[in-house]
């Protein structure tokens, strides 16, 4: 920390706290018709990648824009990944039922791949807030070569979005939308790029 540096004090990390709870209800309030989904989580994450890299929040007017011009791209991108999450969430119900063969190999494999594709899908989120909301193929492109290329970092993502709905799960309903503004977060925090360690 330099000393031009304001230094931060627990009333700082009450905001930010704040700052991403409320985001969370926003976040969730923008996807509450399902297929407006990837565009509200597209400008929630373009809302923390300013918020880390500028240190503050863009504003409404900035924010309005942008989910405008997500949605035509982000309905697309709704319907496919809740298709798949039906499919998935279909087959982990029916393997744990036993109503279909491969009993609990079958389940732990369909498990594995549901959590590597959520945190793939996390990943995508990323990506696409350092667009401005904006290039799901192309956010696509860039979280596969992440996941490629550093497989800790979707194994991370992949960790936190198994928490964030095993959480979901466990706390009552009102406080899922606070968990969705802190998922975001931590999304974030895992997909940045570690600072490489020049040797000597």
């Amino acid at each position: 920390m330099s000393d031009t540096e304001p230094r931060r004090d627990w009333r700082d990390t009450l905001r930010d706290a704040t700052d991403l709870a409320l985001l969370g209800f926003l976040l969730v309030l923008a996807a509450l018709p399902l297929l407006t989904l990837a565009p509200a989580a597209a400008v929630a994450s373009a809302a923390v990648h300013d918020r880390i890299t500028n240190g503050g929040w863009p504003a409404l007017r900035t924010t309005a824009a942008r989910f405008t011009r997500a949605l035509p791209t982000g309905l697309t991108a709704s319907a496919v990944a809740l298709a798949v999450a039906v499919a998935l969430g279909a087959d982990l119900l029916a393997l744990a039922a036993g109503r279909v063969p491969g009993g609990p190999p079958a389940l732990a494999v369909t498990a594995l791949v549901a959590a590597a594709l959520t945190g793939y899908a996390g990943l995508v989120v990323v990506a696409v807030g350092r667009t401005g909301g904006r290039g799901w193929r192309d956010a696509a492109r860039a979280a596969a070569r992440t996941g490629l290329d550093r497989p800790g970092t979707w194994a991370a993502a992949s960790a936190v979005c198994v928490l964030a709905g095993l959480l979901a799960a466990l706390v009552t309903p009102v406080a899922v939308p606070i968990l969705a503004g802190y998922a975001l977060a931590a999304l974030h925090a895992v997909a940045r790029p570690l600072a490489r360690v020049v040797t000597p």
